[in-house]
């Protein structure tokens, strides 16, 4: 299969979907972290309609769109104003809607838990299915949210047993929700775990191939 893996930089994705097999590239506006000759630098919008048969967009600009950060829609950061955040919450709206309804059968769209002023702006909004990393093998908490289209809602692969709360156990699967601040912060939080991405690959690309075959 073709397939496309927007707003990645880490390859995370990408390298699952090409171990088995498929023909696959990454884009984003920063360049790909693992040197790749299968990345391109640029606009995701740009590059929707050049044939692809899957699209994976993991991590498009979610500041304004998250329940995060619902709060500065109200009372902006100092230096910004109110008219600026909610500019900006439009203008992620329209990304993201971009990216949902792009002109390819097999459309996943990831994003944390989106609130109501996005959820509106968002064209064709569908209800996403919410996956963890435990389900796949991965001791870590950080509920993210999958808008599919033509695609199935992923199933558990190697579903862990969460620790108890207020244990060290715990403190270390919370490690995203606890990133210490600083430059690197938005990447070490947004970056998918590798559990994740093979289950992506193993699950929805043979489905589509199937699918496409009949």
């Amino acid at each position: 299969m073709n397939i496309l893996v927007g707003c990645e930089t880490s390859g995370v994705v990408r390298r699952a979907f090409a171990a088995n097999g498929h023909d696959v590239w990454s884009v984003d506006l920063l360049p790909s972290e693992d040197g790749s000759n299968r990345h391109i630098i640029g606009d995701l919008r740009d590059h929707l309609r050049d044939g692809w048969d899957l699209l994976a967009v993991m991590h498009p600009p979610c500041t304004r769109l998250c329940n995060s950060g619902v709060r500065w829609l109200h009372v902006p950061p100092p230096g910004r104003t109110k008219e600026e955040m909610w500019a900006d919450l439009d203008a992620a709206a329209s990304f993201f809607s971009d990216c949902l309804n792009a002109p390819i059968p097999h459309v996943c769209v990831e994003n944390p838990i989106m609130h109501s002023h996005a959820r509106k702006r968002v064209r064709g909004w569908i209800k996403p299915q919410t996956v963890q990393p435990w389900w796949f093998g991965e001791p870590a908490f950080k509920a993210t949210c999958l808008y599919l289209r033509g695609l199935s809602s992923l199933v558990a692969t190697d579903r862990l047993v969460p620790p108890a709360s207020g244990t060290a156990e715990h403190k270390a699967w919370s490690q995203v929700h606890r990133a210490s601040p600083g430059p690197d912060r938005w990447k070490n939080r947004s970056r998918t775990y590798a559990g994740v991405a093979r289950a992506m690959a193993m699950q929805w690309a043979p489905a589509a191939l199937q699918e496409a075959a009949e």
